[in-house]
């Protein structure tokens, strides 16, 4: 007798309603009279029913259109349910799994739930319990999709120039994604090398303004009396050395954006005129009497804390409002998660395609020293390490021993684990201080004692302490390194 003799035929426009909104079941169950009464709960509970009776029926139904329910029985006339339940799990299909037992297979239901069934329904049970799970499974599956919807649109591991997938830059891509379509005033802080000139330029690139002008100006690398013609422009004979008229930065990023970095190191006289300058939109050139109107949209940047820059008396207030509308903090690497072994890689395939060497990886020891150091010159530091390393060595995989181009690096690289973890043996505690231990040792013997009582599992032991499983993964990395974590 086949399945489809032996269980109900869904109902006439079955497929209509489930398109409409109804959630899809596959029912595997080899005894007729159960399905049947299954498949009755499963449409009380709302949902669009396919029964089969075999493992085999039941691949080809979920290779066909998975569903978002399966109701399994684990013994079946030609393999077990769990096979099926492993089969979901492997493929990631977006399919909550409920097992059916009897009551002498108890271990084996337990045996499901650790494969990743979802629930277990002990028989006999009654359509209730069953509308119970159905309901709580069809709403994980329902919050799961939304959380993968959410990956796609936004855990990118890439935006705009910028490479990294960990929280802090999402949160960077999210604000440059709002403040791009409008005109208001950008000011970008963050540490040396960390990007903010990438920023600057993906916020013009997703602006309305992304086929005019970029124009960037450095405001530290111009010596005092230059940068107000830099700015504005000069016209002929002006002063001397001015040999002809000159546009400034503000005339030719006009209908653009003018991008002025490290903005803190301006000149209080000069602040004034810029402040002057965003009120109105009018440049002066040095020399001239002609006001010329501009249309510039402005972003800042500084590696300094622009409030205490107000505090100390260097940067004006004023000028510090009209230019602070839109913050956007950008982190340093050592806080980006695993961000730098991403950045690693792509710096890799550059150098390596430009210096027609034959790397196309990292070595494990190598991938833990990037994580165990704390790159005090973010990005800009990481890029001088890998070009060396690529230039002074060749093959096609870059060991710890090749990242020796930085102090920090090198002595990671070149001592030994002992050395790295234990103190100078001249090094003798005061009586007082002898159980004071480095935090970094409390905290490995904290993690790796949850590993050991949760038989292994990292996920689980994360968890429970409060932490992502990548930055349990990065530490016992750097730990095995001989880094500190």
């Amino acid at each position: 007798m086949t399945s489809a003799a032996r269980s109900p035929q869904p109902q006439a426009g079955a497929e209509a309603v489930s398109e409409a909104g109804r959630p899809r079941a596959l029912l595997v169950e080899d005894t007729a009279s159960l399905a049947h009464v299954y498949a009755e709960y499963l449409q009380r509970c709302g949902c669009t029913v396919e029964s089969v009776g075999n493992t085999a029926a039941a691949r080809e139904a979920l290779s066909r259109r998975p569903p978002e329910l399966m109701l399994v029985d684990i013994q079946l006339p030609d393999g077990n349910g769990l096979e099926l339940l492993r089969m979901v799990k492997a493929q990631q299909m977006p399919t909550e799994v409920v097992v059916i037992t009897a009551h002498g297979s108890i271990n084996t239901a337990v045996e499901a739930m650790r494969d990743g069934a979802f629930d277990f329904l002990v028989k006999p049970f009654n359509g209730d319990r069953l509308a119970v799970t159905v309901r709580n499974a069809i709403e994980r599956r329902r919050l799961a999709g939304l959380v993968e919807t959410w990956r796609d649109s936004f855990a990118r591991d890439n935006f705009c120039g910028f490479i990294g997938a960990s929280l802090p830059m999402q949160a960077v891509y999210r604000i440059i994604e709002s403040a791009a379509p409008s005109k208001a005033t950008v000011f970008v802080t963050g540490e040396s090398g960390t990007g903010k000139e990438v920023c600057a330029e993906a916020i013009h690139r997703m602006s309305p303004r992304r086929e005019r002008p970029f124009v960037a100006l450095n405001c530290a690398a111009l010596p005092a009396e230059l940068i107000e013609s830099e700015m504005f422009g000069h016209v002929k004979g002006a002063f001397t050395g001015a040999h002809a008229d000159r546009a400034g930065a503000a005339i030719m990023a006009n209908t653009g954006t003018l991008f002025l970095d490290e903005i803190c190191e301006m000149d209080l006289g000069l602040q004034s005129k810029l402040l002057r300058f965003l009120q109105t939109s009018v440049v002066q050139r040095i020399g001239s009497t002609r006001p010329e109107p501009v249309d510039v949209r402005i972003v800042c940047a500084t590696n300094r804390d622009p409030r205490a820059e107000v505090a100390a008396g260097r940067l004006r207030e004023d000028l510090f409002y009209r230019l602070h509308v839109i913050p956007i903090h950008l982190p340093a690497l050592r806080e980006r998660e695993d961000d730098v072994v991403l950045i690693a890689r792509a710096l890799l395939h550059k150098f390596s395609a430009e210096e027609g060497k034959r790397f196309e990886r990292f070595a494990a020891d190598a991938e833990a020293l990037l994580r165990a150091h704390r790159w005090p010159g973010n990005v800009r530091e990481l890029q001088n390490v890998l070009r060396n390393a690529v230039v002074l060595n060749d093959g096609e995989e870059v060991t710890a021993a090749m990242l020796v181009s930085i102090g920090g690096v090198r002595a990671l690289a070149a001592a030994p684990a002992a050395a790295v973890t234990a103190p100078p043996a001249s090094a003798e505690p005061a009586p007082g201080e002898r159980s004071i231990r480095p935090l970094w040792q409390i905290e490995r013997e904290v993690i790796e004692d949850a590993i050991r009582r949760c038989n292994g599992n990292i996920p689980r032991a994360a968890a429970l302490l409060e932490l992502s499983p990548s930055t349990i993964y990065r530490k016992r990395q750097a730990w095995e390194a001989g880094g500190t974590g």
